[in-house]
């Protein structure tokens, strides 16, 4: 089929929350599988959940949303304009400002379609998204040289697996399980996500031993709070040569363990390769945990529920540790999923500014006219969905929408993204454009057909979720690939820093990042990421949009991510800000105004 237009959807964002809470269930289904539609976000529920306890108020807020307050009369009289002055500030690239009452209303770019607009004052958040990891990979990839093998390589949405024990070998991922082989006695060994800021949780992981142990003891724990290998909590299950399986609840200070309750004794006789669940709720200091066999209906009850405020914050993750004296090693810890219904982390990246992009429909020549004042007063009363807007529509949380009228009706064309469907190694594929996201072929203007991929359906990578935000939705024109007109929008990033239509704000010089000091919301912001992905010729691996000022007064954007598997303008995997010295501040090489 052939889409050559922009089409219009019904996004109602602006004046409400832009999504809903994951929801806290067991979430069958792991968010963000791979080749998958994003559904839609559970709504809010008071029902019980799992195990007949409801989640706390903390673990129910939206994971991602766009708010604003009432449109009071302050906001009207603003939007009830007098008339209009215009000038044009120093600085290049040229812009023309229009004020009223020495009010900034708008600032236009020559060169550029996209115009910024003061409007109400609204507030993009993120918190940590819902997922599961099922470990449908196969790694290390021996292939590789041993120094870039990866042993557990990334969940689907956690970020990636940290393993520290006495070998990396111990550590193995065959599809359907991520396996810890205990090797030696009395050696703990630790797989936690790198996500440090998780403070409440709902987490859950499944596993069994291939063998009951003998001599001595074998335990496998859920970590959370963890902030290293010595000072951490976790929820043990010790398997005991008896066939017994024992809870234990424990905070260690400085290799110093407390027990936070006494051993509970869950059941007896369960022999070898018997999956156990364990499950850890924390809210603030109240920790609430239970383990059962997977076999059987989860407990309706808490077995422990204790309150300790030690580590207030700390990643989520496994330890397996076979007692001293343990007789029959090598012994093997079979993890078949590892699951966080919930989580917050203790401070969800935050960006609060008056600042709406909209989009001309076609470059600003730098003449003020009639027409343009026209359009530009209709945008200073308007609360419809901008670039922003429709850039948080695809974050985690975000809620499907679809599309009403025309090809696209039926088709998902909002909504939470993934980034791409995994290789055998578990490495996200790069690829999924704007149409694939929607399970569309696309026809562009120079005849080139691109058909739909039944494996990148609601996937979006960095070029193709730009592409979505300014292309489909907001009709910047777009080109099939390369295109060195510099009149649409280019399908790569390496492409975009050359040839994408506009005005170029600021570059490298090829040692520093650029200053951007004429940076506004809904720029362009091209790094040289390396990633890895691209030839050493390559200077440009990765776009975002840059979103504004965050709460700590960091330059804050929003992109679609690997480690982070879609789009985010979170921390996941690498900070998502200009400043300081993460590798983004460090690799941002080109800031361009479409």
């Amino acid at each position: 089929m052939s889409h050559t237009s922009r089409r219009s959807v019904l996004a109602v964002l602006a004046t409400a929350a832009a999504s809903v809470p994951l929801g806290g269930s067991t979430a069958a289904a792991s968010p963000r599988s791979p080749a998958r539609a994003a559904a839609p976000a559970a709504a809010p529920s008071s029902a019980p959940q799992t195990g007949g306890t409801s989640l706390p108020p903390s673990l129910t807020s939206p994971r991602s949303s766009v708010t604003m307050p009432p449109l009071d009369p302050s906001y009207f009289a603003q939007a009830s304009l007098g008339p209009l002055s215009v000038g044009v500030p120093a600085g290049t690239p040229e812009r023309t400002e229009v004020t009223s009452a020495g009010k900034r209303v708008a600032v236009l770019t020559k060169g550029a379609r996209t115009v910024v607009v003061t409007g109400p004052e609204r507030t993009f958040a993120e918190n940590k998204q819902a997922f599961a990891d099922e470990f449908q990979r196969t790694l290390p990839d021996q292939t590789l040289p041993v120094a870039d093998r990866k042993y557990w390589g990334t969940s689907p949405g956690g970020g990636s697996w940290s393993t520290l024990g006495p070998a990396d070998t111990d550590y193995s991922v065959v599809p359907g399980n991520g396996i810890i082989t205990l090797t030696t006695d009395y050696a703990s060994r630790h797989a936690t996500l790198r996500d440090d800021e998780i403070t409440d949780v709902d987490v859950r992981a499944v596993a069994m031993f291939d063998k009951v142990p003998t001599g001595q003891a074998c335990s496998y724990a859920l970590s959370f709070g963890y902030q290293d290998t010595h000072n951490n909590y976790r929820a043990r299950l010790s398997f005991l040569t008896s066939g017994s399986v024992e809870l234990r609840v424990e905070r260690e200070v400085a290799d110093a363990v407390t027990q936070l309750t006494t051993a509970a004794v869950l059941a007896t006789s369960v022999p070898a390769g018997t999956n156990w669940t364990i499950r850890v709720r924390r809210e603030g200091a109240r920790i609430q945990v239970k383990a059962w066999r997977t076999d059987s209906a989860e407990p309706q009850a808490w077995a422990a529920d204790v309150t300790d405020s030690t580590f207030a914050k700390g990643r989520v993750g496994l330890r397996a540790l076979a007692n001293q004296g343990c007789t029959n090693l090598p012994v093997k810890l079979v993890v078949s999923r590892f699951q966080v219904d919930a989580a917050t982390w203790q401070q969800p990246p935050s960006v609060t500014h008056d600042t709406w992009v909209r989009v001309l429909p076609t470059p600003f020549d730098g003449t003020w006219t009639p027409e343009l004042e026209q359009t530009v007063r209709g945008w200073a009363a308007s609360a419809s969905p901008d670039v922003l807007a429709y850039a948080a529509m695809f974050l985690a949380g975000a809620p499907a929408v679809t599309g009403g009228t025309g090809p696209a009706a039926g088709k998902q064309v909002l909504g939470e993204a993934g980034y791409g469907y995994l290789d055998p190694q578990g490495y996200r594929y790069e690829g999924a454009d704007f149409h694939e996201y929607m399970n569309l072929g696309w026809t562009f203007p120079d005849g080139t057909y691109t058909g739909p991929s039944s494996k990148q359906v609601g996937n979006l990578d960095c070029s193709g979720y730009t592409r979505m935000v300014y292309g489909y939705h907001l009709g910047v024109p777009m080109a099939a690939g390369e295109d060195t007109s510099k009149t649409r929008l280019p399908r790569k990033s390496r492409h975009m820093v050359d040839y994408a239509p506009g005005a170029r704000i600021d570059w490298t010089d090829g040692t520093n990042p650029p200053a951007a000091q004429q940076l506004q919301p809904g720029d362009l912001l091209l790094f040289n990421a390396d990633s890895g992905d691209d030839t050493t010729t390559v200077t440009v691996d990765h776009v975002g949009i840059y979103l504004g000022l965050d709460t700590a007064g960091k330059r804050r954007f929003l992109s679609s991510r690997k480690t982070g598997n879609g789009p985010t303008m979170s921390d996941l995997g690498g900070a998502s800000l200009l400043d300081g010295t993460g590798t983004y501040a460090k690799k941002l090489h080109t800031v361009h105004r479409l």
